[in-house]
C-alpha cells in the first residue's frame, strides 16, 4: 500500500510515517517509481509504535524494542534479553513517577479550586 493508504489506516500522518521509516522503526520497498510501498503488516506495525510512543518511550528506545517484540500483539520473542527487560523495567519505573507527580498536582489543584470555590 502506498503511504497515503497507511495513512489513512492508521491516522498517522504521513510526515510521521517518514520519520518513522527515516529512524529506522518502519520499513517500505520502493516501486520502479521511487513511490514507498508498505506491506500490510505495516498497519500493525504503525500502531504499536504508536502504542509505544503513548506509554512514554523516545524514538530511540522504541528502534532498540522493536526487533524483541511479534508483531501485531507486541510479544516478547526469542531476541529480547535481560538488559532489554531492565531498560523496560526503568522505562516503566519512570512512567510511575511521572503519574505519581501528575496525581500530585493534580490533588493540589483540587484544594486550590476547592479554596477559590468556598470564597464564591
Amino acid at each position: 500500500m502506498r503511504i497515503g493508504e497507511l495513512a489513512r489506516r492508521t491516522g498517522v500522518s504521513e510526515r510521521s510515517l517518514r520519520y518513522y521509516e527515516q529512524h529506522g522503526l518502519l520499513a517500505s520497498e520502493r516501486t520502479p517509481g521511487g513511490q514507498r510501498d508498505y506491506a500490510e503488516r505495516a498497519v500493525d506495525r504503525v500502531i504499536l509504535i504508536q502504542e509505544l510512543y503513548a506509554a512514554g518511550l523516545h524514538s530511540k528506545k522504541i528502534a532498540e524494542l522493536l526487533p524483541c517484540m511479534r508483531d501485531p500483539d507486541g510479544g516478547p520473542n526469542e531476541r529480547a534479553t535481560p538488559e532489554l527487560v531492565t531498560e523496560l523495567t526503568a522505562e516503566r519505573d519512570r512512567i510511575d513517577r511521572m503519574i505519581a507527580d501528575l496525581t500530585n498536582s493534580r490533588a493540589v489543584l483540587d484544594d486550590v479550586i476547592s479554596a477559590a470555590a468556598r470564597e464564591l
